[in-house]
This record gives structure tokens, C-alpha cells and sequence, in this order.
């Protein structure tokens, strides 16, 4: 395409030609240009016409805002009623978490009283607003009644959770499981006559007729606080498992631990034997309560209700 530009002043002609790749970037050019500038009028004239309160303008604007108003209100009611139920739903687990804290609560020795003062100071369960939506702020206030109830169930879990550990660690360091596993047993805790001299003497525990070689169990988790050759005892051990009660392993042929020990309830600790003042391959099994010998067959037979053995053995009386 050609173009011919003619300056009537100087008298002058000039001959412009445009292939067609440049014809389709200048019209393209054109057209983002005119765009631009009818974008700009229109933005310019809307802006003038709100500002101004012009009338057709004007009226345009409130029917924009308005729709743009409502549409965002119908979203956020949406999302409010969405957010009730969910909130709804949590306050029913959480009125199934305090009954279940109630009866956790029970197994760990705390008082109904404390768990019904902690749930009285929270929040109600139930229901959050009946025939009418929930506000904006109605919804932060159940989530802030949430958030502290929640905070007290947790402290309150934290503290049966600490109580039911004791209370198992209690059980594991009792001495409520036989020595031996297969064994029956000889002499019995008390007064006897002494194999050796032949007079009245207390035997100071349980003795468990058993094969040699026989492993000999831990009654209880503790610690080893002797694990020695002794003149009457023999191949001795000892194990401490806190509140001043120790048990004591006897006339063992072998030790299997040392002195310092860690052990769990069931842990090997020797082997049957005879050595020491024995007259045949037995375990001489002692409990001792603050260093006093007490019958063994009172905690072997109190298996499930260690608390109250430890109670019963910690104010038992001294053998005469």
C-alpha cells in the first residue's frame, strides 16, 4: 500500500509504502491505543460522575456497589453458617470429651468435685443459636468459650495422665511377680527350726525349690544395689525399687547383673544354685520394707492391688 504525504507550504510530496506485516502493526497499534484512551475516559468520566453524584452515573455506581455488597454478604453469611455447624460439632465432642474425662478421671483418682468445677467455669455445650443466624461476634465469643474449655480439658487430662503414670509406676515397682517361674515353695516366711543347728530361728523369707540353672526373676522394676558373693547368702542380689522397699536374691550359682543396674519387672537376675548357707539348689526370696523382712507371700498374692500392698507393707510391724 502506498501513501502519499503532500506539504502544501514547502510544495513538497513525500511517498510512504507499507507492506502488509506493517499495515496489520499499525492498525494493531492503533486500536490498543484508542482502547487505552476510551479505558481511561470511560475510568476517568465514572470516577468524575460518582465523585459528583451525577445522575445516570450515579445510579450506575449504587447498583454495582450494592450488588457487590450483597454478594459479598451472602458469601460471608455462607461461610458464618458453615463455620456455626462446625463449631456445633465441636461442642458436642467436647461435651462427649468431659464425660470421658469424668470417667478417666474416676480411674486416676481425681475428685468428681474438681472435675465439676473446672467444667462449671467453661463452656455449655448444646445447641449455639436457635431460629436466627449466629453473628460475627456471637461466633468469636462461642469460639473464645471453646478455646477455654478446651485449655482446661487439656490441663485437667494432663493431670489424670500424670496420676495414671504414678499410679503404674507404683505397680511396676512392686513386688508382685513370682522369682520363679516354675518352682513350688519350700519353707515359708516365720519361725522354724534351722537346718544347721537344729533350733528355733525366723526365716526371713520364702524359699522357692527350684532346678539349678533356673533363671531368677525380678519381682519388680528397680535398681541393682548389690550384686555380690555374701558369706550367708551367696551369690546374692538386691534390688531397690524406691519408697525403702527392697527385694533380696539368694544362693544363686551364677549373677546375671551388676551393681547399678536397671531392671524391669521380669528381668533375669540370676540362676538357681546352692551356694552359701543352703542345704540344696533353692531361691531364699526376702522383701524388705525400711530394712525389716516382711512375708513375701503378702505382695506375691496381691497382684493387681499393689497400692495397697505398698500401704500395708510400709506400716507393717517388725517380726518378733
Amino acid at each position: 500500500m502506498h501513501f502519499i504525504i503532500t506539504d502544501a507550504w514547502l510544495a513538497k510530496s513525500r511517498a510512504v509504502h507499507l507492506s502488509g506485516t506493517k499495515l496489520v502493526l499499525a492498525l494493531v497499534t492503533l486500536s490498543l491505543v484508542l482502547m487505552l484512551m476510551a479505558a481511561a475516559l470511560y475510568h476517568w468520566v465514572f470516577l468524575k460522575g460518582a465523585r459528583e453524584r451525577w445522575p445516570v452515573v450515579g445510579t450506575m455506581v449504587r447498583f454495582v456497589v450494592q450488588d457487590e455488597f450483597e454478594q459479598r454478604d451472602r458469601f460471608m453469611r455462607e461461610n458464618l453458617d458453615a463455620m456455626a455447624r462446625r463449631l456445633g460439632e465441636m461442642q458436642a465432642k467436647m461435651l462427649q470429651l468431659e464425660a470421658l474425662s469424668e470417667r478417666v478421671g474416676g480411674l486416676a483418682g481425681v475428685h468428681p468435685n474438681e472435675i465439676k468445677i473446672a467444667a462449671a467455669t467453661a463452656g455449655r455445650g448444646g445447641a449455639l443459636v436457635e431460629g436466627r443466624p449466629l453473628s460475627l461476634e456471637e461466633l468469636q465469643a462461642t469460639l473464645n468459650e471453646l478455646e477455654q474449655l478446651t485449655g482446661e480439658r487439656t490441663d485437667l487430662l494432663t493431670v489424670m495422665e500424670s496420676r495414671l503414670i504414678d499410679q503404674r509406676l507404683k505397680r511396676m515397682m512392686v513386688p508382685t511377680q513370682n522369682p520363679i517361674q516354675a518352682g513350688h515353695v519350700g519353707s515359708a516366711f516365720g519361725w522354724r527350726i534351722d537346718p544347721f543347728t537344729g533350733r528355733s530361728a525366723l526365716h526371713t523369707g520364702l524359699d522357692f525349690q527350684a532346678e539349678p540353672g533356673t533363671p531368677i526373676l525380678s519381682a519388680a522394676g528397680g535398681v541393682v544395689v548389690a550384686s555380690e558373693l555374701h558369706p550367708q547368702y551367696g551369690n546374692m542380689v538386691e534390688v531397690d525399687h524406691g519408697n525403702n522397699l527392697i527385694t533380696r536374691y539368694a544362693h544363686a550359682s551364677r549373677l546375671l547383673v551388676k551393681k547399678g543396674d536397671l531392671v524391669k519387672r521380669g528381668h533375669k537376675l540370676a540362676l538357681v544354685g546352692s551356694t552359701g548357707r543352703s542345704t540344696g539348689p533353692h531361691l531364699h526370696f526376702e522383701v524388705l520394707v525400711q530394712g525389716v523382712p516382711q512375708d513375701p507371700r503378702r505382695f506375691l498374692a496381691a497382684n493387681g492391688h499393689a497400692e495397697k500392698v505398698a500401704e500395708l507393707a510400709l506400716t507393717a510391724p517388725r517380726p518378733r
